[in-house]
């Protein structure tokens, strides 16, 4: 079915990103970060290109991502780390999915999982050390780790991984970071102490922002996310060599002349300072365009970068254009790498307020993801 927009998302540029970033990490394993349909690149042909670049695991927040990369033919190790009740575990087991826990509830509910099907979980344990998101609070650590260490000598589980999650990495110098890796450090030496230390355990803490400042977050295994998709994880220090992957574009839907003074879109929020060629663009709110981008974020259309004229509507915007030559079917490139002068992501990003993650993962389902090899 036609759509009169995609997003073409370049797999070469995401196999260089992942080259770059383990080179970045000195070798280090890798675990691609594939959640939220692969930050809005296409969940499977983009981790396929994420494990062909070289990473030798993938990660999901939800179950149901893990499954539907195992229904795609992706067979290297997955972990999950959001389980809630209800979630389909006894399947996980069944498709070899890693899931996480940082409460004993949970850990019970793998381990019932286990026993149902036969298959031994395994489970990655995660400490908080001071994000105050998931993973168990250092009070509670000992326990989980007890309770995992029961577990294991009764063969229903296997402690594959120990792990926690960085607060302010992409902060440099923030202090919270020497603490966290501090508190982790402690952390392991109870699990060490309990039992749950052994070579084969892996340690991770790495995302993206701490791949690219802080050697010593490496421990045995990194997780990237946003920078496997070329987006710079801090953006003020330069782009690390990284490469966009993602290519925003539609095609003009009308082209159409309008006297001076003309109030465009809803509540007129933009007025035409003389005759001139409005452009309306098929994207809207619906599909990621933020509404907040009324008046601010810019495209490429006929040759130049064109402010958003007026409030962005569900399904479509308008561009003023003056005299310039446009039509019905013209290309209007919102967002992508930057080579032909179009705005990136990241300016995207910076003029709206947010952060490049928002801008990518937004891109709606009913965009088509068009996937290209451009050669970098």
């Amino acid at each position: 079915m036609h759509f009169p927009a995609e997003a073409r998302i370049d797999l070469a540029a995401i196999r260089h990103n992942v080259a770059l970033l383990r080179e970045r990490a000195g070798g280090t394993e890798m675990m691609g970060a594939a959640k939220a349909d692969a930050y809005g690149h296409g969940l499977v042909p983009t981790a396929r290109a994420v494990v062909e670049g070289g990473a030798s695991r993938l990660g999901t927040a939800f179950v149901r991502e893990a499954l539907e990369l195992r229904a795609g033919g992706i067979d290297v190790p997955v972990l999950s780390w959001i389980i809630t009740p209800g979630e389909p575990l006894e399947e996980a087991l069944r498709q070899d999915v890693e899931l996480s826990a940082c409460e004993e509830r949970t850990l019970a509910d793998i381990a019932a999982a286990a026993r149902r099907t036969g298959v031994t979980a395994k489970v990655h344990l995660q400490a908080d050390t001071g994000m105050s998101r998931g993973g168990a609070p250092l009070a509670a650590w000992p326990g989980l780790l007890a309770a995992a260490a029961r577990l294991r000598a009764e063969g229903v589980v296997d402690v594959v991984g120990l792990w926690s999650h960085f607060a302010c990495a992409d902060i440099p110098g923030h202090p919270s970071i020497e603490l966290q890796l501090d508190c982790f450090d402690g952390a392991l030496k109870q699990a060490e102490q309990a039992g749950l230390g052994d070579s084969r355990i892996i340690r991770h803490m790495a995302n993206s922002a701490a791949i690219v400042t802080l050697p010593r977050a490496r421990y045995d295994l990194v997780r990237p996310g946003i920078a496997l998709y070329g987006l710079s994880p801090i953006p003020e220090l330069g782009d690390f060599g990284l490469r966009p992957a993602m290519t925003l574009v539609a095609q003009i839907a009308l082209a159409k002349r309008v006297p001076e003074s003309s109030g465009v879109s809803y509540g007129h929020l933009y007025t035409t300072a003389k005759e001139t060629t409005l452009g309306l663009v098929p994207l809207g709110y619906a599909d990621g365009v933020l509404r907040h981008a009324t008046n601010r974020a810019e495209v490429l259309a006929a040759g130049r970068r064109r402010t958003i004229a007026g409030r962005v509507c569900m399904d479509q915007f308008m561009i003023d254009v003056g005299d310039d030559p446009l039509r019905a079917g013209d290309e209007v490139v919102l967002f992508g790498p930057g080579d032909r002068g179009e705005p990136t992501a990241q300016e995207w990003a910076d003029n709206l307020g947010t952060i490049t993650h928002e801008i990518v993962t937004r891109i709606g389902a009913r965009v088509p993801r068009i996937y290209t090899q451009v050669e970098t």
